[in-house]
């Protein structure tokens, strides 16, 4: 359709014309208030209807000092995003929990330098109404404080590094997973156990390492930890060095499932048979984890939950005006800054 016919946008002036309300009545409701009638409310809803009116987004941020939206920050390269299972189990758990408040997610993924103070001007600019970070290095991302610096609403996943940062995070029981892996393969009669633990600059890598320690006590050989980048080629080569240092190996608790398939395969390759010769176990649950050869025992954490509950925190926070509907498997929120997620063992043939 050409330019000189092409159809205008309706205005709130026209709405308020076929409803038969004033601009102002149009505009408060949908803006969203509680107050007008309810039939003169039906009648502007129709007329937004009939015309196919939609707001004009900028100027309802403005007015209402809040834009519906909410960025969703990943420090990590987009192969890695969009190649493993747990950032689209946050991901998957973010747009739900926003749909369901009426609000949408911007994703933006922070690769580089340029890229983290990209998104910090982003955010300073008011874009968004809030910020979920995920995958936060320890020394390498200045975002957490940059936007608590800024008085930006954010919610860390996963337990902030630097621990004087007064943040909001949502975090899986990594500790105790790291103490249920540990106590899986003692359990079953392995003596000589090691680990494949995730990078040192991630929470989650320290933490899964630090329950493990303390699980096996004495029996822990500092020796036996090898560590991975949470993928599977970290993980099979981590699970080369383990065998060099140590060919007894008889049990490795991998920190994530990816670097567990990674293992195996190693293992695999080195003519040792899982679990008769070495046990294996996971962390995380992902989909092909029981599909895995063996089946992979395993610490499960909800990602999906996780996602969702980092943005009813930050919602209980920003938006104490919003009401969702309750989720027995999401904790309440109301109050806190800190969201502990329970984990639990998943036992197959693997271990």
């Amino acid at each position: 359709m050409p330019p000189s016919v092409r159809k205008s946008r309706p205005s709130l002036e026209e709405v308020a014309a076929l409803a038969g309300v004033s601009r102002a009545t149009v505009s408060r409701v949908v803006n969203g208030a509680t107050t007008v009638d309810a039939a003169m409310r039906s009648r502007v809803d129709d007329a937004v209807r009939e015309l196919g009116y939609q707001p004009n987004l900028s100027a309802r941020a403005l007015v209402r000092r809040r834009t519906d939206t909410l960025a969703l920050v990943v420090s990590e390269p987009d192969v890695r995003v969009f190649g493993d299972p747990f950032f689209s189990g946050i991901i998957r758990g973010v747009t739900a929990e926003a749909s369901a408040a009426g609000l949408q997610v911007v994703i933006l993924l922070a690769q580089s330098d340029a890229d983290l103070a990209r998104v910090e001007r982003y955010a300073r600019s008011g874009a968004a109404d809030g910020v979920l970070l995920i995958s936060e290095h320890a020394g390498l991302d200045p975002l957490p404080r940059a936007m608590v610096e800024a008085g930006m609403p954010v919610v860390i996943g996963g337990r902030p590094h630097d621990e004087s940062l007064d943040v909001l995070y949502v975090d899986n029981d990594n500790v105790h997973g790291g103490h249920l892996a540990a106590r899986r393969l003692v359990e079953i009669g392995r003596r000589r156990i090691g680990t494949v633990a995730g990078p040192t600059d991630m929470t989650a890598g320290t933490d899964r390492l630090d329950g493990f320690r303390a699980e096996l006590g004495e029996r822990f050989r500092p020796e036996l930890v090898e560590h991975g980048e949470f993928t599977q080629s970290s993980g099979e080569a981590a699970t080369e060095r383990l065998l060099a240092t140590a060919p007894d190996i008889d049990g490795i608790f991998a920190a994530s499932d990816l670097m567990a398939l990674g293992a195996i395969a190693a293992l695999r390759r080195a003519g040792r048979r899982i679990p008769a010769d070495v046990a294996v176990v996971g962390f995380d649950d992902i989909a092909t984890a029981a599909s895995a050869s063996p089946p992979l025992t395993t610490v499960r954490q909800q990602t999906v939950l996780q996602g969702r509950a980092m943005v009813r925190l930050l919602l209980s926070h920003t938006r104490p005006d919003l009401t969702l509907e309750p989720v027995d498997s999401i904790p309440s929120t109301q109050g806190r800054s800190q969201v502990l997620l329970p984990v639990e063992l998943v036992v197959r043939d693997s271990a």
